[in-house]
């Protein structure tokens, strides 16, 4: 028997908004999506809930998180200044977890992640095994990425050994909502060598693969010329670098990475060239503009990649340096941010009645060089699914859609008059909003509660986790 969700409003992200809206679910499928009467006519058996004033749309996808890094938010601040030295304190600090404890700050993450209303993240982990349980145990949707690193190319058949017993052991826990996939973590801390044996796993094997690329001016300075923090720290190690002279995108084509049609996260040292060599292999972007900010990377291009037609997604990296899991609250700093970073144009990029959110997200002539509330809620849902492959199974609502929903209340003295449902979102709404997060047809958060695990116990466990870190011994 089909159940009734309806509210004032529906985004089915690739149609029309609906007003006074509803969508009908059968077990874990969407089977019809409409004006409420009409639903309500068509299954005259079905149970309705109905939320009055809020926003029904597709669940948000969170393109590129580390849950296993949770436990870890607030505590890498003081090295925010030098990225080395961020990235030497954080990787000291996942070295004293234990497997245990990482499951614990993982399952952190993805309740986080529910309350927020995102139904799917891609995320990557040291140890996926764990992720992996931690979201099948919260019930959220997604794709762990296993991490690979191994800067020393003498090492890298050795690297690359590890990393297929990792995956095979990822695979057989795999199931409907959640996939295993690989990441080379990022051109500093993978050999060529290596790279090209994942690139080729991942075709080979139709494994997802995303890669960290063109985050840092460190990482630009090691590729184009040799030197910087990231040079020094492989000479110190005694790894021998002879800078390619190149991009960061044009190494990764060079090595194979781009024809695995790759998630890259980041993506802020490019250029034309390098955007037409993501557009031309079908890879896709994680925008990550929080994370960026916050650790003075800089902004990756959203309007320039909006207007050329790139497969985008939001993510929010880790909370240790970002520091939350709300894909409302990034959406609305990506809008911001390229609005003072792009030129501005003249188009207006408003919706007509006959036009969806799906027709804001292609290029138009028309359209201002920034970008629109549209076009930021499609990269939070529609967007993200299709940067982790997944756009034919989530991120919209449609009839054969998995039942991925999320519903935001629209009462709130912030959000009024809340007029316009997609700039209510998008400007005033956050993940505190949500009142409902559904994947697969299950409810898990509901009435301000996770229904699958126990919230309390889990917070008690990551204290203690913290506490360690905190002080090593």
């Amino acid at each position: 028997m089909a159940v009734i969700y309806s509210a004032r409003w529906v985004l089915p992200i690739s149609a029309p908004p609906i007003q006074a809206g509803a969508v009908a679910i059968a077990g874990s499928t969407i089977v019809a999506v409409g004006p409420r009467p009409q639903l309500l006519r068509d299954f005259p058996d079905a149970t309705e809930k109905e939320f009055g004033d809020a926003v029904i749309l597709p669940g948000l996808v969170n393109a590129h998180s580390h849950l296993e890094l949770t436990v870890m938010r607030g505590f890498l601040e003081p090295e925010e200044h030098d990225f080395f030295a961020w990235l030497r304190k954080l990787t000291a600090a996942r070295l004293r977890m234990t497997d245990e404890d990482l499951l614990v700050s993982a399952t952190c993450g993805a309740i986080e992640a529910a309350r927020a209303g995102i139904t799917c993240l891609g995320d990557s982990s040291s140890i996926a095994t764990q992720a992996m349980r931690a979201m099948l145990n919260v019930g959220v949707r997604g794709i762990v990425y296993q991490e690979s690193f191994g800067p020393d190319p003498k090492l890298a058949t050795e690297n690359f050994a590890k990393l297929r017993a990792q995956i095979s052991e990822m695979r057989a826990g795999e199931n409907d909502l959640v996939r295993a996939g690989v990441s080379p973590h990022a051109p500093y801390t993978v050999s060529a060598p290596q790279l090209e044996m994942i690139a080729r796993l991942a075709i080979d094997e139709k494994l997802p693969l995303m890669m960290h690329a063109a985050e840092s001016k460190a990482e630009q300075l090691l590729l184009t010329e040799g030197r910087g923090a990231f040079a020094d720290g492989l000479a110190q190690r005694g790894i021998a670098w002879k800078a390619p002279g190149v991009s960061t995108i044009r190494y990764l084509h060079d090595h194979g990475v781009l024809q695995a049609q790759p998630l890259l996260a980041h993506c802020i040292n490019v250029d034309a060239a390098d955007l037409q060599l993501i557009k031309d292999a079908r890879a896709a972007i994680a925008h990550c503009p929080k994370s960026n900010a916050k650790l003075r990377h800089g902004h990756a291009p959203f309007a320039e990649l909006v207007q050329r037609g790139l497969t985008i997604g939001l993510g929010s990296d880790s909370v240790a340096s970002n520091n939350s899991c709300d894909i409302l609250e990034e959406a609305r700093f990506a809008t911001l941010l390229a609005r003072v970073s792009e030129d501005r144009g003249s188009g207006s990029g408003a919706l007509s009645e006959h036009s969806s959110v799906s027709d804001l997200a292609l290029p138009d002539s028309r359209a201002a060089a920034t970008v629109t509330a549209e076009q930021a809620l499609f990269a939070a849902t529609l967007g993200g699914a299709r940067a982790l492959g997944l756009d034919h199974h989530i991120g919209s609502l449609a009839p054969g859609r998995q039942a991925d929903i999320t519903v935001v209340n629209l009462t709130g003295a912030h959000q009024q008059p809340a007029s316009n449902p997609l700039d209510t979102l998008i400007f005033s709404s956050s993940g505190r909003d949500v009142i409902l997060t559904m994947v697969d047809g299950r409810e898990i958060y509901r009435q301000q509660a996770i229904t699958t695990v126990s919230e309390p116990e889990i917070q008690r466990l990551a204290a203690d986790v913290r506490n360690k870190i905190d002080r090593p011994s």
